[in-house]
């Protein structure tokens, strides 16, 4: 397929930087989480919903099962990213193994329910010890959300008034690997639980051929690692591959955010300012779902064969530029900034929802 033929490239380029992303300070955080693996009570693995397989976190499944009586809960972070019949289906592969929960890191009744299996899964632990203290070990690879899953869980979980200004937050960064201690955090009293938040690592070999593609499209790989318009051309293969455009069919002139997505609106007066120069204002999200629509639906091309499927992305990225207001007339290069934008999009939501990982066959994984 032309599709796996641009995945390929783009996983032979992520192979090329041969774990440059693992450098001392996640070597570092590795052996810290190993070393506090025995001592926690429970470890939430989170994961990107989007790629359930390729973030698995690869330290935990080397070490293999934590124990018999299922330490582990592994959260599905950024679940509203996701195509939500696909997580449906991801957990219930999971389950077959551990705890699983899918979550959206903003949104409170969400994180509430991660903190009550969370309770749930202490209480357990501990035998139903009312006055007991857990500890729970948050683990994962870059750009999952762990920062913003424990500062959500404080946020809602801290009990008194006198512990609101003493307890800290994580800081939250938009760069993969930030994190560089691990920090403990109180989420909860009766019983008392402290979550230590861990810097991401991700393992310098991943997996399968498939996972190096998928990550450097989330955002766990270090975007200045790779070429972005080689990210940018494997995104527009998913997005040429799928039906999510067919939705952007009928969009009307007040714009469409039917594929959710916060925009970046400044109001003033009761209405909304229009720049330019943000490609995440609605109206310029909008005429970029209409050119994906209309380069996708009008095209004659066998989209089974690589130079055909090049065609397009070359067309859509032409049409692009009108659409994201970038001039065809400046000698700059036009094709990072544009790349960066149309990424910046997918990773917030504005493109649609979109399950990159497939769930095994149980099936197959029976028979083998």
């Amino acid at each position: 397929m032309a599709a796996e033929a641009v995945s390929r490239r783009l996983g032979a380029a992520v192979r090329g930087l041969s774990g440059a992303w693992y450098g001392r300070h996640m070597a570092a955080a590795e052996r810290a989480i190993r070393t506090r693996l025995p001592l926690v009570d429970l470890v939430l693995e989170v994961r990107d919903a989007r790629v359930p397989a390729s973030s698995a976190f690869e330290p935990l499944r080397r070490r293999g099962p934590l124990e018999p009586d299922g330490r582990r809960v592994v959260v599905l972070n950024k679940a509203d990213l996701a195509d939500p019949s696909e997580t449906e289906k991801w957990m219930a592969y999971m389950k077959r193994w551990c705890w699983c929960i899918a979550v959206n890191s903003h949104n409170r009744e969400s994180i509430k329910e991660l903190l009550n299996v969370v309770r749930s899964r202490i209480r357990e632990i501990k035998r139903g010890e009312s006055d007991c203290t857990g500890t729970v070990l948050l683990v994962g690879i870059p750009n999952v959300g762990k920062s913003a899953i424990v500062n959500a869980m404080h946020q809602i979980g801290r009990i008194g008034a006198a512990e609101k200004g003493k307890l800290k937050h994580a800081i939250v960064s938009s760069h993969p690997g930030e994190t560089r201690d691990i920090s403990g955090y109180k989420v909860a009293s009766h019983p008392n639980i402290y979550v230590l938040d861990t810097p991401g690592v991700l393992s310098p070999r991943f997996a399968n051929d498939d996972s190096g593609p998928r990550l450097a499209l989330t955002g766990a790989i270090k975007g200045s690692l790779l070429d972005e318009y080689d990210i940018a051309q494997f995104l527009l293969t998913v997005v040429n591959s799928r039906e999510e455009y067919r939705r952007w069919e009928n969009l009307n002139q007040a714009g469409d955010t039917s594929s959710g997505g916060n925009a970046n609106i400044s109001r003033s007066h009761g209405k909304k300012r229009q720049y330019v120069s943000d490609h995440t204002q609605d109206f310029i999200v909008k005429a970029v779902r209409q050119v994906l629509f209309e380069t996708i639906s009008s095209f004659n091309g066998d989209l089974g064969k690589e130079d055909e499927l090049r065609r397009l992305v070359d067309c859509q990225f032409v049409s692009l530029q009108e659409a994201f207001k970038v001039s065809t007339e400046s000698s700059e290069d036009v094709v990072k900034p544009m790349s960066l934008k149309l990424l910046n999009l997918y990773r917030t939501g504005r493109l649609g929802h979109y399950t990159l990982d497939h769930v095994p066959d149980v099936r197959q994984e029976v028979a083998a």
